[in-house]
Order: structure tokens, then sequence, then C-alpha cells
């Protein structure tokens, strides 16, 4: 396996821009200003220096590096808990029943309601993976070791996880939901208060954003049409979520209307399948696919391999040894890939 996953550095920056500028727009947790990444960075180098054992608004940014060339090929990020110093806002989907007797007819109404209902969760986001190395699983192996970060250091996060997902996106980089939406009260293009709400956070939509609620009917076609559903590079990410627990509960994006999937942390396949082991053996010639990670905080590494679970540990191969630094005795954590 060349390649693992480790926690960012600030050496990372150029790779990360690099990678920004590749997403195409809507894409919050990694915008393509240096000066925020850099923020990141530094949050990140925060977070991953820090022994506290309670959840806070910590941000851990990992990034999947390629052993042989030390290139930068992917990112994925963890949010020990959204909403700490803003309100982290969403739209819920509501339903409002009403019946005339006059007319012997019910109506039922749906409604975007803006609400900070999700915070205090812990959230996944901002994978991802370079476009010439979608192939081989490593979309898979980005989303996978958060999960083991997780169970590593689950004092860190909360007991609800969220993962909000890109929503639907055209060719010239605008939303039809933010256009039918608060494109009629900002004043601003998608693409400008995308790119603000990156840099700057959101606490312009608490000061401009209508509180009352949007009935979804009132709306264009153009918008209704894409509330809930994810860009469609977000498909497969989506597909993985459910795949791992996550549900989709009526909460979408404020400004794509991409869907947020929910899931109780420890209810998460990846994080209530890990295992945590000694090594007992590190040549291992045939065993089982495995995603094996090993170290604490900054020293978090984690990689595709083989392993053996035995009664008295676990066996792994040599050359899962050699990426992550262990050796017999030291202790590794793994799930089934």
């Amino acid at each position: 396996m060349t390649f693992v996953i480790r926690a960012a550095r600030q050496n990372d920056l150029q790779p990360l821009y690099e990678m920004a500028k590749l997403t195409g727009g809507g894409f919050t947790n990694l915008p393509a200003d240096k000066n925020s990444l850099k923020a990141k960075l530094e949050r990140s180098a925060a977070a991953f220096g820090s022994e506290s054992e309670g959840v806070s608004d910590d941000l851990f940014v990992l990034v999947l590096e390629n052993t042989v060339t030390g290139d930068v090929r992917g990112t994925a990020q963890l949010f020990g808990k959204v909403g700490q110093n803003w309100p982290f806002y969403s739209y819920r989907i509501s339903t409002l029943t009403q019946y005339s007797q006059e007319l012997d007819r019910t109506i039922r109404a749906e409604m975007l309601v803006l609400t900070t209902d999700l915070e205090g969760s812990s959230e996944v986001g901002g994978l991802f993976l370079h476009p010439s190395e979608r192939a081989g699983g490593l979309g898979l192996l980005l989303a996978r070791s958060r999960y083991l970060f997780i169970a590593m250091h689950r004092a860190r996060f909360g007991d609800r996880v969220l993962a909000e997902l890109r929503g639907i996106i055209d060719e010239r980089g605008g939303s039809a939901f933010w256009d039918g939406i608060a494109g009629k009260f900002f004043g601003m293009s998608f693409q400008e208060a995308d790119y603000f709400n990156a840099i700057n956070g959101n606490q312009f939509i608490a000061d401009l954003m209508p509180k009352h609620p949007v009935y979804i009917a009132m709306l264009p076609e153009e918008a209704r049409r894409v509330i809930g559903l994810p860009h469609p590079s977000g498909r497969a990410a989506m597909r993985m979520l459910e795949n791992e627990g996550f549900a989709y509960e009526g909460y979408v994006d404020i400004f794509d209307g991409g869907p947020t999937m929910l899931a109780r942390t420890d209810r998460v396949q990846s994080i209530a399948d890990a295992l945590e082991a000694e090594v007992v053996d590190t040549e291992l010639e045939q065993g089982e696919k495995a995603l094996i990670a090993c170290g604490h905080l900054a020293g978090f590494r984690c990689c595709y391999g083989a392993r053996e679970v035995r009664d008295s540990g676990v066996a792994i191969d040599s050359e899962t040894a050699n990426v992550l630094g262990v050796s017999t005795g030291d202790k590794v954590w793994s799930i089934a890939r």
C-alpha cells in the first residue's frame, strides 16, 4: 500500500490549495483561499496538540499521502462539536396539515424551517480526493479513516455525528435553491455567498435570513426539484454514509439544499466494529483485508493492509507495519475493509 492517512501539517498548505481549486465550488470546508486554509491548518494543529478529554469546537484535518512520492492527494476533516462558537444553521423540512370542513379538503403544505437543531453534533466533512486518484478505494480509505480516528479518540466527539453533502450546482457554478430563497434577500450570487461563508463564517445568515418558514410550493420548480438531493459527484459518498448507518432525516443545507446525513456516533458501523488489539506478528503473508490505524492525535496514521485476528492479538503484514511504523507489542485499531 503506497498511501497513508495522517494528520495535516502546515507544509500541506500548497497541495490543499491546489486541490481546493479543483472542487468546482460549493465546498465550504475546502475554500480556494490560502489564508482560510492556513487558518484551518493552525486550528487543526491546536486540536491535535490538545490533550483535552472533552467535546469542544475542535477541527482535525487529515490528508492522504503517497508514501513513495510524498504527494498529498486527498483530504478529510472532523469537527468535534458544531455550533459552539456561532450558530449552525440548517433548514428542516416540516409539514403543516390543515382541514376545511366546508370544502371537505385536507391540505398538506411542506415548509422549510430555519433551525439550529443540530448544534452540539460532531461532523465529518471536507472529504476531497484528487481526480487522478479516484480508483482503488482511496475515497473509502479517506472516509472510513475518520471513523477509526473517532473510535480512537471517542471522548473528543459527541453522541451524534452529521455529514453535509454538497447540493446540486449547475454548470455555471450557480444554485437554483439559493436563487429561489436566500438570493432574493442577500443581493449576492450563490458563488459570492458560498465563498463569503467559507472565509468568514455564516453569521451573516443569522443577521439577514428571514426567520419565518418558507412554503416549498411557492418556490420555483427548479428550486423545489433539488431540495435534499446530493451533487452527482456526491452520490457515492451518500451511499457510503448510508452503509455506515447514516440517514437523511429532512435537514438540508441553507445554501444549496443538499442533504444532511445523521447517525448516532456509537452506531456508525466502522466505529462500532473498530477493534483495538496488540500487534503479535508483523510478518503475516495472507489475511483479511482491513483498514489499520495507530497513533495518538497528531501521530495518527491509517492505511489499507492485511490482518488476522488471534486470541492473543492481531497479526499484520510487513508492509503495513512499515507504513505505520509499528512493531510487535504496539497497539493498533482496525476494521475489515
